[in-house]
């Protein structure tokens, strides 16, 4: 039977229609697209401390079976991978810094971003040893905060510092040399990154400006070169500390996430560190302190979903379970494990904003030859 014209084209129409509001639907819900055809496979850089959470079995599973993704995630300072035209020439599909203002120092790098998400937030802290803590609670520097917690007056310590002044003369007995607080190296991984630039604004009284940048960029510079050897990402770093001690690495700074993932990756392991350890990991929450945001960077459209997918529910209650990651508000998921309620402040209210990006830049320049 002759099919007319007028009803070839509505026949047409239709299908568009079908196709596009299909195309939507599974754009709007991506967990049901990924459950036909084979599996995306993308390509990609992540910091280091997120590197536990890519590794993850279960979280892997969520993001192939759920969402049709598997990734390739290689670890890369957070820095260099928005900088560095040796990583970004192999042509990530995405990337996962940890400051949202490396969205911006990726533009200016010329990466063509196609869409971009804060994932999860975890605020900058300082990893130290119950010892040295109290230390620094009986010369006035810090207070408890119950548990294994305790907020640290910043600016006071990094005055000390700037000072020169020793450990001892800070209330911590048996360490040598002078007081000093290490992160990794500020032009490669992001956590050095934002403690130059809350250093800079501590030091300033404000959220420095780019015109004011030259009064106290050397004390910056003299806070980052008592450090010496600066690792090239926040895991090593940590890596580092937890091998080191109290002796070879007495304060470092990290991520809130990164002691509560170690702590629950080993029940076990922490309860002989608890009950043996001469000296036991503790976290120093700066007043003030400043968020670190963990934005994915969609540099191909073919990446905008793993944005969809990590955002979930799912995932996203995995990151704070099993991780210790805040979500995208800050917010801590529930209270299902003792050990990781336990070595948390609920709120943080003391946030200082990092520097925008031309600021930052220029702080880096200076600290490249400290």
């Amino acid at each position: 039977m002759a099919i007319s014209r007028r009803a070839f084209g509505i026949g047409l129409l239709a299908a568009s229609a079908a196709g596009t509001g299909g195309y939507v639907y599974l754009r709007q819900h991506p967990e049901i697209a990924g459950r036909f055809g084979e599996p995306k496979r993308l390509f990609g850089f992540a910091g280091g401390e997120k590197e536990g959470f890519l590794a993850n079995a279960r979280v892997r599973s969520v993001l192939e079976r759920r969402f049709g993704l598997i990734l390739d995630a290689r670890r890369a300072g957070s820095v260099e991978m928005v900088r560095e035209r040796t990583l970004l020439d192999q042509k990530p599909q995405f990337l996962w810094p940890s400051s949202s203002v490396l969205v911006d120092v990726a533009r200016s790098s010329g990466v063509k971003i196609s869409r971009d998400q804060v994932i999860f937030n975890s605020p900058i802290v300082l990893y130290s040893w119950d010892r040295i803590a109290d230390g620094l609670v009986k010369a006035g520097f810090a207070e408890p905060a119950g548990g294994p917690r305790y907020t640290v007056d910043l600016l006071k310590v990094l005055k000390a510092i700037i000072a020169g002044e020793s450990w001892e003369a800070i209330g911590v007995s048996g360490l040598f040399g002078r007081a000093r607080v290490v992160s990794t190296d500020p032009n490669k991984s992001n956590s050095g990154f934002m403690f130059a630039g809350l250093t800079a604004s501590l030091l300033s009284g404000d959220v420095i400006a780019l015109d004011s940048l030259g009064k106290i960029d050397g004390d910056v510079a003299t806070v980052f070169r008592r450090m010496g050897y600066k690792p090239p990402s926040s895991g090593k770093l940590f890596d580092d500390y937890i091998a080191g001690g109290a002796g070879a690495q007495p304060m470092i700074v990290g991520y809130e996430n990164q002691l509560i993932e170690w702590v629950l990756q080993d029940a076990d392991r922490w309860k002989r560190v608890e009950a043996n350890a001469p000296s036991k990991p503790v976290i120093l929450y700066p007043k003030p302190t400043a968020f670190s945001a963990h934005p994915l960077i969609s540099v191909d459209r073919s990446a905008d979903e793993l944005i969809d997918a990590l955002i979930s529910e799912s995932l996203l209650e995995l990151a704070w379970e099993e991780h210790g990651f805040r979500g995208p508000l800050g917010t801590i998921g529930k209270a299902r494990n003792s050990l990781l309620q336990s070595r948390l402040i609920e709120r943080i209210d003391a946030v200082l904003p990092i520097p925008d990006a031309p600021v930052m830049l220029a702080l880096l320049d200076r600290l490249s030859t400290a």
